[in-house]
């Protein structure tokens, strides 16, 4: 169906034509453009404007002899009259939350803003959470759009460290506190700094190059502990907000043919978070798995719970999810030798050849019989048994595979050694379909989750972390063949995720590349005390440490874990005029300093200082990087390193 415009269009680009291409992009109206210089009140748009009988007549008001021109309305008018106001076509192709008429996406004034992660996390104690919350920790504010730029540019990182080389590690935690270099196909990163900002800080460097993206995010439970609570009314659309803010830009580093998004969730959000995903990944198929976790169960009110879900998000109509491997016990044998009609040796073209078998393991193969050899069923030379396709009646048979083929499934041949000495070797599928229901002892959060933690970094503040091998198991469905795949996990928590990468290089001799994100100061005392643990189950590769370089965060951590007002004079006169480590915070633009009253006691004020402080400079900015006052600040080292990571070194 043709679009139909209102008349004003008409009548704009007749009259703005003459400003050449300023206001137009191609033969469309720039609305965004003309929206800005109507609120800067540009002169010569205006005078143009004056000039239009339409605008003039719809638009400029007489009051008390003077003339007014609504430039609220016209505005309005530009951005969202794409039909006629009374007619039914004014929502049919959007339907959303709006205030006065206008979809809050589409507001130049309105955000939701969701800088702490701390806040979100101490909110949901049934993963990995650190269980020391705070009040006041959830930050939902209202922030400029024309400041998101610089919220969700670039970070500068600092304290940069290589644990281990990243090509041969002895196990060891030696640290390069030197490092420059980085290689994006190589290197593991683990980063601290809130994963929002810490995601739009690598967007570039990893754009549409990630295989698999596994994230375990805050289950929103209902507790008073949770901080998502704070208004019962939008508990659920506050949680979306949060997700969605960081599923987006996710959404970009994923390759786009094959990248896979894999999400932990619990009954909570379990329908919600569906709905989000199917909204921004519209073009991809999406699947629910139940995994048993907690075979005990967590006793509810009528049910006793004992599963929580994954969700599997990758494009529509391909096959990326491999095959999964199959228990002994789900394993059914069967002999390899052919047996009934067509099962001679005569019957089939390569096909009679030895197997080599040695203390019940398959050594490998050996080279087609001539016609003219007859061999004895297992023939043993030089301590290797020389396996035939004879059956016990010393009939020659044929091996159901072919020499040029019985490769691919040495995997599945299983060497069966019988009384008298020979083997008979038999063939056991061990690999098939996922099912959608996941249940396995090594999934116990208890044992592999919370003992296997404690085991590698004890007295891991951590009361219920994922189970290592449930992580490692959903990994392997996506980059059981990638051995090179790079994986990003931005909730860290205990590095659950960046172990099971570990685990999967360890089985197969992968160079598989994990990229971790957390904020909270338990990346040092666990998260990387756990990936350089001494384990003969995992590979340590060894990575990059990193930290983004905190500005404004200081000080909003500080006034946050403030106990009392004088505490609290403190760093704001610190916030102020800084010290000789700090510089002084950067305040928000709206802010009145001589309305602070310190009769208004110590929580009002916290919740004031929170405020004052801006919230787009949680962190400096690379583009602050040549700037005296943060070069002064960071490293020789850290310098280059940043300059190499963001732009190859030139």
């Amino acid at each position: 169906m043709a679009k139909i415009e209102p008349k004003i269009f008409d009548e704009l680009k007749r009259a703005l034509v003459s400003f050449d291409d300023k206001y137009f992009v191609g033969e469309d109206l720039n609305r965004s453009k003309l929206t800005v210089d109507l609120r800067n009140y540009d002169d010569a748009l205006l005078s143009k404007l004056f000039e239009v009988d339409f605008i003039k007549q719809h638009f400029i008001k007489e009051v008390a002899g003077q003339r007014l021109f609504q430039i609220e309305q016209l505005e309005e008018a530009v951005l969202y009259n794409d039909y006629w106001d009374t007619s039914y076509t004014k929502y049919e192709n959007r339907v959303g939350l709006a205030s006065k008429g206008k979809f809050l996406q589409d507001s130049e004034d309105v955000v939701l803003d969701f800088p702490f992660k701390d806040g979100v996390l101490t909110a949901s104690m049934t993963k990995e959470d650190n269980e020391d919350g705070y009040d006041d920790a959830f930050l939902n504010e209202v922030i400029e759009k024309d400041e998101i730029d610089r919220l969700f540019d670039k970070k500068v990182f600092v304290n940069v460290k290589r644990f281990g080389d990243n090509q041969a590690v002895q196990n060891s935690a030696e640290v390069d506190n030197g490092i420059v270099s980085f290689d994006v196909d190589k290197d593991n990163l683990v980063i601290k700094g809130n994963n929002l900002l810490a995601l739009h800080t690598i967007q570039e460097i990893y754009a549409n190059s990630l295989d698999c993206i596994y994230i375990d995010p805050p289950y929103n439970v209902p507790s008073s502990n949770n901080s998502f609570t704070y208004n019962n009314k939008f508990n659920h659309s506050t949680w979306l907000t949060f997700m969605k803010n960081r599923l987006e830009v996710a959404k970009t580093l994923l390759r786009t043919e094959d990248g896979v998004l894999i999400v932990a969730i619990d009954e909570n959000e379990v329908n919600y978070l569906g709905v989000l995903l199917d909204e921004i990944f519209d073009e991809c198929e999406k699947h629910l798995i139940t995994v048993v976790h907690n075979p005990r169960g967590v006793q509810g009110t009528n049910f006793s719970y004992s599963n929580e879900f994954l969700y599997f998000v990758f494009p529509k109509g391909k096959k990326l999810i491999e095959n999964r491997r199959l228990s002994d016990e789900e394993i059914s044998l069967s002999n390899l030798r052919n047996w009934g009609g067509e099962s001679l040796r005569g019957d089939g073209k390569n096909t009679f050849f030895p197997i080599l078998v040695q203390d019940e393991k398959i050594l490998g193969f050996g080279d087609v019989s001539e016609d003219d050899f007859h061999p004895k069923k297992t023939e043993i030379i030089d301590g290797i048994s020389y396996v035939y396709p004879i059956d016990p009646k010393g009939i020659e048979r044929k091996w159901r595979y072919a020499r040029q083929t019985i490769d691919d499934i040495k995997d599945m041949l299983y060497p069966k050694l019988k009384a008298d000495g020979s083997y008979e070797i038999m063939l056991g599928k061990n690999f098939g379909q996922y099912k959608t229901v996941w249940q396995s002892n090594l999934y116990d959060s208890s044992v592999h989750g919370k003992q296997l933690l404690n085991k590698l970094v004890p007295n891991a503040p951590f009361s219920f972390p994922k189970s290592v091998y449930a992580v490692k198991d959903a990994l392997y469905a996506v980059v059981k063949n990638r051995k090179n795949a790079k994986v990003l996990d931005f909730f860290g928590g205990s590095g659950t995720t960046a172990h099971a990468v570990q685990m999967l290089n360890k089985e197969d001799d992968g160079q598989r590349v994990f990229i971790t994100i957390e904020q909270m100061n338990y990346i040092n005392t666990v998260l990387v005390p756990r990936l350089l643990a001494d384990d003969d189950n995992k590979k340590n590769d060894g990575f990059i440490y990193a930290e983004m370089f905190p500005k404004n965060l200081g000080y909003l951590q500080d006034v946050i874990h403030s106990k009392d007002l004088e505490t609290l004079k403190s760093v704001y006169n610190r916030m102020l005029s800084g010290n000789d480590t700090d510089e002084p915070a950067d305040i928000a633009f709206r802010a009145d300093l001589s309305k602070i009253d310190w009769l208004q006691g110590f929580d009002e004020n916290k919740r004031l200082l929170v405020k004052l402080l801006d919230k787009n400079g949680l962190y400096y900015n690379f583009s602050e990087i040549e700037d005296k006052n943060v070069r002064d600040l960071i490293s020789d080292e850290d310098y280059t390193f940043n300059k190499n990571f963001y732009e190859s070194g030139d």
